[in-house]
């Protein structure tokens, strides 16, 4: 490039919120659902900000049935006096600029979810209207602005004897790739804030279907434990408890929080929180807590001889396995890797978590010996059974199973010519017929094509040593070439897209079931890193004449029969994907100009998680009541 083709008039200057609306991603995450329900989550700790404040005990979420969110408070309502420096009403700046809130020099909000300042004004950013309605000082406010911008001047609408904020807002279609909220997903949102924040009272209410939910628990973390602790069996009668306040350098900060263990449960739950805010990647007060529980339990096993002479320490690991545990911390300016809050990062909270749970397991294991036994004896059992399998992996390793370079890709495996992963794609398709097909049917330079031998092993049930030595297992494996579990390494992923191939029937979703399973408990980065795909092959294909359709489920193939064929065509049903054709099979379901992929993701870690132990686990009674519960349900079943 030229001197000339690069001066400063190239330079682009975003004024206002005009860089929010050009990458909204680096604001809430992403374009996808997870961001759209990110500005529900902004508004509604703002209005938690105001009952960690003291001054709000109660909070309504409403889903419009015209595709809008309100949510409103009984807080102090927003300030509307002019602001002295931007000379406009205080709650125009809050809703137009970045950065800008009451939430920055700890006066009026000593902790805060909404750190940053730039929630409400990045909701006002991304959605195509916003209304703002005040309740203060007597008087009712109203403000309106489309896209970011003013549309209307804040103004008197009259008297009001309550306090409090309304934020109405509707995404803007523009931005996210849909904007269709999923009430379950604001629902579980709410349950847990509700857990959190004991006596605060949240109501949800979709307006489409009528529907409408009040959470408000009393017990707070205990209940929230027992919540992630399902159906499983628990290790305590009640929850460990750990409540420390304290100033350090001038600052207020707590840690509230609760750890039980699944009797019988091997994954650890853990949920934490900053002000009230979920961190999904953990952080500081995690990492605090774990090694605080990690030592004192250790400390408290070597003083009162709960270990045997040759007995090693026991690592953390294995002293998690099976916790459920939830952990909230609060503190003013508290520091966050990005924007969406997803991990902390204050080193202070770090010490302080720390030294407060050192202090208060302590106490516990002081009082409760026979219990703290317990707790050990579990870990005990962890830490043989980790060994055992430790020792498992080793031999399959020098096997090659694990070792991708030694050992060599499956010979089942047609790999693709490109060595790019982020174009590479691998189609785990169900039995060697189809395999043949999708074979002939690919795009040889990005699609893989690995064929299962009937039904995968179920991992839920298997010990890890009979995982490993499984075939089918073993060449999905050192395909994708990542390893499993603590052996997983991102950086040797072959395929930036796996994509599961099975029949469109019962068998078919019983396999995608069990290769769902085998991803989530032991490659579960790769669903985190939306990496898993579910095809979508066609029920049916419709033809009259020259004139050709596919339909992927019934519903498509009356209304394809109605109206583009008006009842005239002639409709086949296919009974698997080794009865398609390549060229069908390409058009139909591999095709990237024309297929329907369904990627995997985990909204609800702790539901998702209790799922796969109901239906993949050991208990076939909670199983079979859930079958008789959800009968009514099913659409596919084979009789």
């Amino acid at each position: 490039m030229s001197t000339t083709e690069y001066s400063a008039t190239s330079i682009s200057v975003l004024e206002g919120l005009q860089a929010v609306r050009k990458r909204p991603g680096m604001y809430v995450g992403s374009t996808d659902a997870s961001g759209l329900h990110h500005l529900i989550w902004e508004v509604v700790d703002n209005a938690v900000d105001e009952h960690l404040a003291g001054h709000a005990g109660r909070i309504r979420v409403l889903l419009r049935a015209d595709g809008g969110v309100e949510v409103s408070d009984d807080g102090r309502g927003i300030p509307v006096e002019r602001h002295p420096r931007e000379r406009k009403p205080a709650v125009e700046v809050v809703l137009t600029k970045l950065h800008a809130g009451g939430k920055f020099d700890q006066q009026a909000y000593a902790v805060s979810g909404g750190l940053h300042g730039v929630g409400v004004s990045v909701v006002n950013a991304l959605s195509q209207r916003l209304e703002a309605e005040v309740w203060r000082d007597g008087r009712k406010h109203l403000v309106r602005f489309a896209r970011g911008k003013r549309a209307e001047a804040l103004h008197d609408v009259g008297q009001s004897k309550r306090t409090g904020t309304i934020i109405r807002f509707w995404p803007d279609p523009d931005i996210f790739d849909q904007v269709e909220l999923d009430r379950e997903t604001v629902a579980t949102r709410l349950r847990e804030t509700s857990l959190l924040n004991p006596g605060l009272r949240l109501e949800l209410r979709d307006e489409a279907t009528g529907s409408q939910e009040t959470f408000q628990f009393k017990r707070g973390l205990a209940a929230f434990v027992e919540e992630l602790l399902g159906d499983d069996e628990a290790l305590l009668a009640k929850p460990v408890h750990v409540a420390r306040a304290e100033t350090v350098d001038g600052a207020a900060l707590a840690v509230d929080a609760a750890v039980n263990w699944a009797a019988g449960g091997y994954a650890e739950r853990v949920r934490s929180y900053v002000n009230v805010v979920r961190t999904t990647d953990g952080g500081a007060h995690e990492e605090g807590f774990r090694k605080a529980l990690t030592g004192s339990l250790n400390r408290w096993g070597e003083r009162n001889k709960a270990f045997r002479k040759d007995d090693r320490p026991l690592a953390g690991e294995d002293l998690r396995e099976g916790m459920c545990a939830v952990i909230s911390v609060k503190m003013p300016d508290p520091q966050f890797e990005g924007q969406t809050k997803s991990k902390l990062g204050s080193s202070s909270m770090r010490r302080f978590v720390e030294r407060a749970v050192n202090e208060a397991v302590g106490e516990w294991l002081d009082a409760n010996p026979t219990l703290a036994r317990r707790i050990i004896k579990k870990a005990q059992v962890a830490a043989k059974a980790r060994e055992a399998a430790r020792q498992a992996r080793d031999l399959t390793r020098r096997k090659g199973l694990l070792d991708q370079g030694s050992a060599g890709l499956p010979g089942k495996l047609s790999d693709c010519s490109s060595r790019r992963p982020e174009e590479c794609e691998l189609f785990v398709v169900e039995g060697d017929s189809a395999g043949g097909s999708s074979k002939m049917a690919r795009d040889r330079q990005t699609q893989a094509i690995l064929p299962l031998r009937g039904k995968v092993l179920n991992v839920e049930r298997a010990q890890l040593r009979r995982v490993l030595a499984n075939a089918e297992i073993g060449n999905l494996v050192k395909a994708i070439g990542t390893g499993i579990g603590d052996d997983f390494d991102y950086a040797k992923l072959r395929y930036h897209k796996i994509v599961i191939l099975s029949d469109a029937d019962v068998d078919g979703g019983h396999i995608t079931t069990l290769l769902l399973t085998f991803f989530y408990r032991l490659m579960p980065k790769l669903v985190d890193g939306g990496h898993l795909y579910i095809a979508q092959p066609p029920l049916y294909q419709l033809r009259q004449g020259t004139d050709l359709a596919y339909a992927l489920s019934d519903e498509e193939r009356d209304r394809l029969q109605r109206q583009r064929f008006r009842g005239r065509a002639e409709v086949a049903r296919f009974k698997g994907l080794g009865e398609m054709d390549p060229q069908q099979l390409w058009d139909t379901t591999m095709d990237p100009a024309r297929r329907v992929l369904l990627r995997v993701a985990t909204r609800d870690a702790s539901r998702a998680d209790r799922t796969f132990s109901l239906l993949m686990g050991e208990s076939a009674a909670d199983r079979r009541e859930w079958i008789e519960a959800h009968a009514d349900a099913v659409d596919l079943i084979d009789v």
